[in-house]
């Protein structure tokens, strides 16, 4: 049976990074730091009380999930912990230290990997050095492996330097890629007492030793999965007979992308993926894609997902086909809490390998972690998203995507200084 309880963090997180798991996957992962903090005295809650079951997007269908469940047995991952969780990963672990008197504090790391393959030559170190990943088509390229060992190095942290006087709720989060698990965790009971919360992202283009206390204003951003379906005919002998799907997702394309932008601010849209698994002779009776929408704020975000909706209703129209749609993923945004910002740089600036401490800076992508944010400053708590650079040697979601694991202990320490001085 595989363990981390001895293992350093860049340790763990290259184990990790060898064992990646894709959104609502990561039985694994979630497995082994259960192991861990269940050791530590934390109280740990799984499954259908770690995410709100009915609010998952993007789910795999459940024999995918089934699979990855094994795969994950047959890698050591604790039995007791991976049956216990069914089939929905997620944790939220909780601890209170000293007397309980003192503040609840949430902090929330994400564990899913990418769906895209990993670089194999020598020039891309986890290749070089033994630890990329083993996982056909799954790769941690955002640093979520790293994410993940931070989570458990808090834990550590605490327990070895005498805590705090407060409690403390660790939440691992499933499938951010593609904003799946950010909503349903949000809306489970665990944050409604959270009074300090901080979310943390390693990376973002930033040095080694680089501190954004409030790393805010992400992009809104909503996928749909879209499926045309018509009516297959001989392309040579009958074209007429048959209802084009293909030809209704070829407008479709051509027109999300003239979705005219909007005088309140940033919007984006992209069609990344499309399919239609047919002959070349046949009309095609079926064709997908997934689109998504960005906007600066959540109406925005709603606009550019009508608009999206208009255009596949007119593209089916066209071409006399029938379509649906179905949610993928969705994220808000959010403004850092004034007072975590300002919690967070001066407990950066004590930190001793910090080198540089940044207060506000824009986020240029999405985030789901946005959900529970939210949610945290809607019930009058106070909530800031860290970032922790890590002299990345590539870009986020590219191939060769890695991180300088001096990060880790900064990652720890900044946010464990940030609690003790609540």
């Amino acid at each position: 049976m595989a363990t981390i309880e001895n293992h350093s963090l860049p340790e763990l997180r290259r184990d990790l990074h060898a064992h990646p798991e894709a959104g609502w996957k990561e039985f694994r992962t979630t497995a082994l730091v259960a192991e861990e903090l269940a050791d530590r005295g934390f109280t740990l809650r799984f499954g259908d009380d770690a995410v709100a079951v009915d609010d998952r997007l993007g789910v795999p269908p459940e024999d995918e999930l089934r699979r990855a469940r094994d795969r994950a047995l047959e890698e050591g991952a604790p039995r007791r912990y991976v049956e216990e969780m069914g089939l929905v990963t997620g944790l939220v672990a909780e601890k209170t230290y000293g007397a309980g008197s003192g503040p609840v504090v949430g902090v929330r790391v994400d564990m899913d990997a990418l769906e895209r393959t990993e670089a194999t030559d020598d020039d891309h170190r986890p290749a070089r050095e033994g630890f990329a990943s083993t996982h056909p088509n799954e790769m941690h390229a955002c640093g979520h492996d790293g994410h993940t060992a931070i989570g458990v190095g808090i834990a550590r942290e605490l327990d070895a330097n005498g805590g705090f006087d407060g409690t403390l709720k660790l939440f691992f989060q499933p499938a951010e890629e593609g904003g799946r698990g950010g909503l349903p965790m949000s809306r489970t009971a665990h944050l409604d007492d959270v009074e300090y919360f901080l979310a943390l992202h390693l990376g973002l283009g930033y040095e080694t030793g680089t501190v954004v206390a409030g790393y805010e204003r992400p992009l809104s951003n909503a996928k749909i999965d879209v499926e045309f379906n018509g009516e297959s005919a001989h392309a040579g002998k009958a074209p007429n007979e048959g209802r084009n799907a293909a030809q209704a997702l070829g407008a479709a394309i051509q027109n999300l992308y003239a979705v005219p932008r909007h005088e309140g601010g940033t919007t984006r849209i992209n069609v990344g993926q499309v399919r239609s698994p047919n002959a070349q002779n046949v009309i095609a009776d079926a064709a997908g894609l997934r689109v998504e929408v960005r906007g600066e704020t959540a109406d925005l975000n709603e606009y550019m997902l009508d608009e999206a909706r208009r255009i596949l209703d007119g593209a089916a129209g066209m071409y006399d086909v029938d379509y649906g749609t179905s949610l993928y993923g969705k994220t808000t945004t959010f403004e850092a809490s004034a007072e975590m910002v300002d919690a967070v740089a001066t407990a950066a600036e004590s930190v001793d390998s910090v080198t540089t401490v940044l207060g506000r800076e824009r986020a240029g992508a999405s985030e789901d972690a946005s959900f529970l944010i939210e949610r945290v400053q809607e019930a009058g708590g106070v909530a800031t998203y860290v970032g922790v650079g890590a002299s990345n040697p590539a870009g986020h979601h590219t191939p060769r995507f890695d991180l300088d694991e001096d990060a880790l202990d900064i990652g720890v320490d900044v946010v464990t200084a940030t609690i003790r001085d609540r």
